[in-house]
């Protein structure tokens, strides 16, 4: 991962979890387009659990980003229009302030000393690079999975900050479904004795927990209809003997999936940032989700996905309709029919890109163009 900018918060920054602090912070982020005059034009693109910050490619990383098509000239996230940001989440490995990084007090790296993060830790590390970058309000935030729960959270802690958001495959609170997932997720990479507690950085590294990690993982992200129509039950080898071995072609993708994750990612950072959306719930110190909710005053869409089974669809629902009983009268409930399950946001343009395109533009004319 190459490419991004660094910001290097030379302060401690309070953690939200066990009176923890960081003794400074760095986030790494890439931007696209330019800032107006009056810097009204800014759209934060919030990234899901494993992803950097590079969501479209530039002159200094021309690989392709992982929302490539969705951002740029005349695309979803129009850069002819806007200005984009797009910061790598607090806890993650690629260049943002993590478990990976080192303690400058210590000379060592963080490992499991690194404190429980939360995602009001996330937004709020986003939001003094805003600061950095002179940006008081955000024309939009954008996010998807993880991304929608930083949304949401950014527009509840800075309601004059955030002018509209979109969460798209998300939810207002984990559901007891996916905190399983990713728990078995975690448990596997715990379970490798590489792992070592979190302290393998100068040793064998915990690849076939990262492996097996992300194989459940992957289950999760996809739909079952899906799973029917691209494999079925057809089998690797339609005229070899049956074994213990894998059978089916099925069983061949999730292998292939496992194995090229395993080292593109670090596992204590994939431990911290899964426990931190478990934690994610935005009634927490209110007397209901209603309440919690009510922090929300700017427009929202809401994004989901019939065939998602990590966010189930009734989440969206329940999201957008809390969002209107809490008084929000500008919500925007947006269902999609997707074969692709949860990974719908990364690959339905027409559906996922049409939607946002259309929904960062209505407020166009409130900002002088660049």
């Amino acid at each position: 991962i190459t490419g991004y900018k660094l910001f290097h918060h030379q302060h401690p920054f309070e953690m939200k979890y066990n009176k923890a602090r960081l003794p400074e912070l760095q986030v790494a982020y890439e931007t696209w387009g330019k800032l107006n005059e009056t810097k009204s034009n800014a759209v934060m693109i919030q990234a899901g659990l494993s992803a950097s910050s590079h969501a479209k490619s530039h002159r200094e990383n021309l690989r392709p980003g992982w929302w490539e098509k969705f951002v740029g000239p005349g695309c979803a996230v129009d850069t002819d229009e806007f200005f984009v940001i797009c910061p790598n989440n607090l806890g993650s490995c690629y260049g943002t302030t993590g478990p990976s990084s080192v303690n400058p007090l210590t000379g060592k790296q963080y490992a499991t000393t690194f404190p429980l993060t939360s995602i009001d830790d996330m937004v709020q590390a986003n939001f003094l690079l805003l600061d950095e970058l002179g940006i008081d309000k955000l024309h939009a935030c954008v996010g998807s999975s993880l991304g929608g729960m930083l949304s949401l959270m950014a527009a509840a802690e800075f309601p004059e900050r955030v002018g509209r958001i979109i969460s798209i495959s998300s939810c207002a609170q984990s559901h007891p479904s996916s905190i399983a997932m990713r728990y078995l997720q975690r448990k596997t990479i715990m379970s490798d004795p590489n792992w070592n507690k979190g302290h393998y950085y100068d040793g064998p590294y915990p690849k076939m927990g990262m492996k097996l990690a992300r194989e459940i993982a992957t289950m999760t992200y996809r739909s079952g209809p899906e799973w029917d129509q691209r494999f079925s039950r057809e089998r690797i080898d339609p005229g070899g003997p049956n074994t213990l071995c894998p059978t089916f072609t099925i069983e061949s993708y999730l292998e292939y999936q496992g194995e090229s994750f395993s080292t593109k990612y670090d596992p204590n950072s994939l431990l911290y940032i899964s426990k931190a959306m478990d934690l994610f719930d935005m009634g927490e110190g209110y007397s209901s989700l209603q309440e919690g909710l009510s922090r929300v005053k700017c427009p929202v869409m809401v994004i989901g996905v019939q065939t998602d089974i990590l966010f189930p669809i009734w989440q969206q629902r329940t999201l957008a309709e809390l969002l209107q009983k809490s008084g929000n009268l500008g919500v925007t409930f947006y269902e999609l029919n997707s074969l692709y399950g949860h990974d719908t946001f990364l690959l339905d343009i027409n559906g996922v890109g049409a939607a946002v395109k259309g929904y960062l533009e209505i407020g166009r004319q409130f900002y002088q163009h660049p």
